[in-house]
């Protein structure tokens, strides 16, 4: 690894955000996911209306918009009313 390519050592890591916190994975073209805990270096997200976990590197997951927070929920909230989610 080249010395440009390393992160400054200045550069914190992400903090470890709560269980359930709304994310949107860039390297999953923006896809939102709840978070659900740390798998070594990686974060593990689920879809919002439940499904399989995926693995994200912490640098390329960033808080939702207010769009993108609202989209989830409500696609959230017509999953639990059509019984596909409790």
């Amino acid at each position: 690894m080249c010395a440009e390519d390393s992160p400054p050592s200045d550069q914190k890591p992400p903090q470890v955000p709560p269980t359930g916190t709304l994310l949107v994975d860039t390297s999953r073209r923006d896809r939102v996911g709840e978070f659900r805990g740390t798998a070594g270096p990686y974060w593990s997200l689920r879809p919002v209306c439940g499904g399989t976990e995926w693995e994200a590197e912490p640098a390329s997951v960033r808080p939702p918009s207010p769009m993108e927070r609202l989209r989830a929920e409500i696609t959230r909230c017509n999953a639990r009313s059509e019984g596909r989610i409790l």
